[in-house]
């Protein structure tokens, strides 16, 4: 199976998302390249647990072509074994119980557009207890800003936008 060019990172987060009752995105624009917003989005191990507000540390276990296993741990000290896929501009992982998405595309007049898509899941199917999901999706979106800008890659900081897939 081959991907459609024509759809970017970006729009195959909210395509992702659509399959996922209650799952929200939360988009925004960083005025940064995408190498230099990705380089902190998928450091998983460093820069991840710095922008995702309920993540303390995620370590990950092993990684073949572009399949992901990782180790994570709340700040409410609970843990998760998330699998998934890591490449330049897409992440996607699921534990038993979270679902994480993130994407990045190069803006149309430059910068970078960012999604974000995740939050609990209904035990036993792919679906998303929407309560504080958005509300957890801007924080970590805010955050993930500050710290692209932090490593000398954002100069200003747009507000954050959130798509309803429902």
């Amino acid at each position: 199976m081959t991907v459609d060019e024509t759809v970017d990172e970006v729009g195959r987060l909210r395509i992702m998302a659509a399959g996922v009752p209650g799952a929200r995105i939360v988009e925004r624009v960083l005025p940064a390249e995408p190498a230099a917003v990705w380089a902190v989005m998928g450091d998983l191990e460093g820069e991840f647990g710095r922008f995702q507000p309920d993540m303390r540390s995620l370590r990950v276990l092993r990684v073949t072509g572009d399949r992901v296993e990782a180790l994570a741990r709340s700040t409410y000290g609970l843990r998760a074994h998330f699998r998934g896929v890591l490449r330049p501009g897409w992440c996607w992982l699921q534990s038993r119980f979270l679902i994480i998405g993130m994407a990045a595309s190069p803006e149309p007049g430059g910068g970078t557009r960012v999604a974000l898509t995740g939050g609990v899941r209904v035990p036993g199917r792919a679906a998303i207890v929407p309560v504080g999901a958005a509300y957890e999706l801007a924080r970590a979106m805010t955050r993930l800003a500050a710290r692209v800008e932090a490593t000398g890659g954002v100069h200003g900081i747009g507000e954050a936008e959130e798509i309803a897939t429902e």
